[in-house]
C-alpha cells in the first residue's frame, strides 16, 4: 500500500441499485400510489427515499430483469388512469398463479418512465433503463430514448412527457440493450445478440446526451458468450467494439441452508465461498475481452448480484423472491464490493439484485410496515468509499 500513489478511482456507479416490476418490488416497495395512507412523495413511498438519501445512491436500473423483454414503455406514460393493465411476466410463477388480480399478477402500469426517473431525482440516483430487444423493434428502443431525452417541445415524444408532466428532458445517459438476451431475453445465441445490438444502437439519437450502451453480457462463468458476441461484432466491424461501453456480468451466489435465516456453520461459510466466486468471474471476462478490446473501453457492469435464497421467510406469498436477511447476507455484501473496489479498472458499474422485497434487498415494506436489513447497514458504511482511489 502506498497511499501517496493513488491507482484508479473506484466508480461511485459499483454500488448501484435495481428495481424491477416482480413481486413486491414496485408496487408496495416503491410505489404505493398518491392517496395511499402509507406516507408518500407523489406516489413514493417516503420511508424508502428517506431511507435511501444517506446511502447516495449513484444508479438505479429499472425496468427488469426479465420483465425489461416483456415491456412496452408506451404503457407506462401519459395519464395514469388511461394506462392499459397487462399480464406480468411473472404471473405464472406458482405464488401469483394464486393471485386473483393485483399488480403483481397483471401490471397497472402506474409506475412508468416519468415515475422512474422522479423516483431517481427524489434519491440523487442517475437512470439506468434497460431496453425491450425480445419482443420490440429497434424503432421502439430509439424513440424511447427521444421520448426520455428529446428538448422540450422540439419533437412529438417530447410534447407527449410534456403531457404527463415533465416539460424538461430526463437526459438518461445509461441505457441497457436488453436482458439476460441467453435467456429470459430471447434465448439469443451471442451471433444473434450481436446483430440485435447494432440494430438498436446503430446512429441511435443521443438528443444531445452521450449515451452509454450496456449489452446483455454472461450468466457467470459463460466465457464463450463473451467471446462470441464480440467476435461477431468485430467480424462485422471492429469499431463496432467502441459502442458497447458496458458488459452486464450477472452472477447469483445463491443459497446454503434451509432458509436465509437458518443454516448451520458450514453452510455460512459454504455460501460466503460462492459469493467469493465473483472475483475469478471479473478476472476471466476481462480476460476474454482483452482479445477485441485492446484499448479497454469496454468495463464490466455487474448489473444482478447477490444471494439467492428459499422462499419461505417472504412478507406475504405475493412478493415472490423476497427474503430475510441476516448477518451472513450483510457479509456477502462487504465482500462483494471489496471485490468492485479491488478492480476499479476493470468494473464500471454494478447493481445489487433487488433494491427492496427481493432477493439480496436492502428494504423489505408490506403496507405501511418498513425495515431496513443488514444489507443496508453495508451500503451506508461503504458510500464513504464513492470515488475513491485504490491504492
Amino acid at each position: 500500500l502506498d497511499p501517496s500513489r493513488p491507482g484508479p478511482v473506484i466508480s461511485p456507479l459499483v454500488h448501484g441499485h435495481f428495481i424491477e416490476h416482480l413481486g413486491g418490488v414496485i408496487y408496495d416497495g416503491v410505489w404505493v400510489g398518491e392517496d395511499s395512507r402509507i406516507p408518500n412523495v407523489g406516489g413514493i413511498r417516503k420511508a424508502l427515499v428517506d431511507a435511501l438519501k444517506p446511502l447516495r445512491p449513484p444508479v438505479i436500473r429499472w425496468p427488469g430483469g426479465c420483465f425489461a423483454d416483456s415491456y412496452n414503455w408506451r404503457d407506462g406514460v401519459g395519464p395514469r388512469s388511461a394506462r392499459p393493465v397487462r399480464t406480468s411476466f411473472w404471473m405464472d410463477s406458482e405464488a401469483l398463479a394464486k393471485q386473483a388480480g393485483g399488480p403483481q399478477r397483471f401490471e397497472p402500469n402506474a409506475f412508468g418512465t416519468s415515475e422512474f426517473v422522479r423516483f431517481c431525482r427524489l434519491t440523487g440516483a442517475a437512470p439506468y433503463i434497460a431496453g425491450n430487444v425480445r419482443s420490440l423493434p429497434a424503432k421502439d428502443f430509439y424513440e424511447w430514448i427521444d421520448y426520455c431525452n428529446a428538448p422540450a417541445g422540439s419533437t412529438t415524444l417530447a410534447r407527449l412527457r410534456e403531457q404527463g408532466g415533465d416539460r424538461d428532458p430526463f437526459n438518461v445517459r445509461l441505457w441497457g440493450v436488453g436482458n439476460e438476451s441467453w435467456g429470459c431475453g430471447g434465448d439469443m445465441t451471442p451471433e444473434e445478440y450481436s446483430t440485435a445490438f447494432r440494430r438498436c444502437t446503430a446512429w441511435t439519437p443521443g438528443m444531445g446526451v452521450p449515451l452509454a450502451f450496456i449489452a446483455s453480457g454472461p450468466d457467470g462463468d459463460n466465457i464463450a458468450w463473451t467471446e462470441r458476441f464480440f467476435a461477431s461484432l468485430a467480424a462485422k466491424n471492429p469499431g463496432l467494439v467502441d459502442r458497447v461501453w458496458g458488459w452486464a456480468l450477472h452472477y447469483y451466489c445463491g443459497t446454503a441452508g434451509k432458509s436465509p435465516i437458518d443454516f448451520t456453520n458450514d453452510e455460512w461459510y459454504e455460501l460466503l465461498a460462492r459469493a467469493n466466486r465473483m472475483e475469478a468471474l471479473i478476472k476471466r471476462h476481462w480476460g476474454a475481452l482483452a482479445a477485441h478490446d485492446p484499448g479497454r473501453h469496454v468495463k464490466l457492469v455487474v448489473d444482478e448480484w447477490g444471494a439467492w435464497h428459499n422462499v419461505g421467510t417472504e412478507p406475504t406469498p405475493a412478493y415472490i423472491f423476497a427474503q430475510q436477511s441476516s448477518l451472513r447476507d450483510a457479509l456477502i455484501a462487504g465482500l462483494t464490493l471489496d471485490t468492485f473496489q479491488r478492480h476499479p479498472e476493470k468494473v464500471g458499474m454494478a447493481c445489487v439484485a433487488q433494491m427492496i422485497n427481493c432477493l439480496h434487498g436492502l428494504f423489505l415494506a408490506y403496507e405501511d410496515k418498513f425495515t431496513v436489513t443488514p444489507n443496508y447497514h453495508v451500503f451506508a458504511m461503504y458510500a464513504a468509499h464513492q470515488g475513491g482511489a485504490k491504492v
